[in-house]
């Protein structure tokens, strides 16, 4: 009995090492990574850098026009202003989620296929994205560690 006990707990050692979750752990993982995107989605549309870095992990990594971005910290990233682009160039006044399923989970990351729209002060849809979206938790913290759009 000793031995099969001991199998049983080198067994939970090894599955916990590799990211294996129970499906009520997932399902907490998943709940945690979407509530952070509804922030990340707040922060953006309230036009507030500082938070919206803070729903961010980092390096923070953005695929997106024939480039890759890479900000080490939430500083750099809060540093710099993309409203006034989206404002002028595509009259953009706010954004929604339309779409966003869990293509993959484990252990602290979850992978989503979102779509989002893109809306101008009147309501009117502007252009819609489709994304990939990773969301990790680091330190406690779930945010967006990386994503890859189709958006400029």
């Amino acid at each position: 009995m000793l031995k099969r006990t001991t199998l049983a707990i080198a067994m939970l050692v090894i599955l916990g090492s590799i990211g294996v979750i129970t499906a009520a752990e997932e399902e907490d993982q998943v709940a945690a990574a979407m509530t952070s995107l509804d922030e990340f989605m707040a922060a953006f549309n309230a036009r507030d850098m500082e938070a919206w870095s803070k729903t961010l992990n980092y390096p923070h990594v953005r695929i997106a026009s024939g480039t890759v971005r890479v900000w080490e910290s939430p500083e750099e990233y809060a540093g710099r202003d993309v409203f006034a682009m989206l404002t002028s160039q595509y009259g953009w006044d706010h954004s929604v989620w339309d779409k966003r399923e869990v293509v993959q989970s484990g252990k602290d990351k979850v992978h989503l296929a979102t779509t989002f729209s893109r809306y101008d002060k009147d309501g009117n849809k502007i252009a819609t994205f489709d994304s990939l979206y990773i969301v990790t938790k680091q330190d406690g913290h779930w945010g967006t560690q990386a994503r890859s759009s189709f958006a400029p």
